[in-house]
């Protein structure tokens, strides 16, 4: 089995948030991290060091 791609490394509505945290796209990716299937995957395939930094960066717990 291969592993699988994630592609939320490069979601547009991520870059967006990024951009303008508080744009209604923004808001709605950051909402929508907190129960998509693939975010969630996407962060266990990551280190340790990798998924911090995304904590640390997006306020996750």
């Amino acid at each position: 089995m291969g592993t699988k791609k994630h592609n939320c490394e490069n979601c547009s509505i991520r870059a967006r948030y990024d951009k303008n945290p508080k744009s209604l796209l923004g808001r709605l990716w950051r909402w929508h991290v907190n129960f998509c299937p693939g975010w969630k995957g996407y962060m266990n395939s990551l280190t340790e060091e990798q998924k911090q930094a995304l904590k640390d960066k997006y306020g996750l717990r």
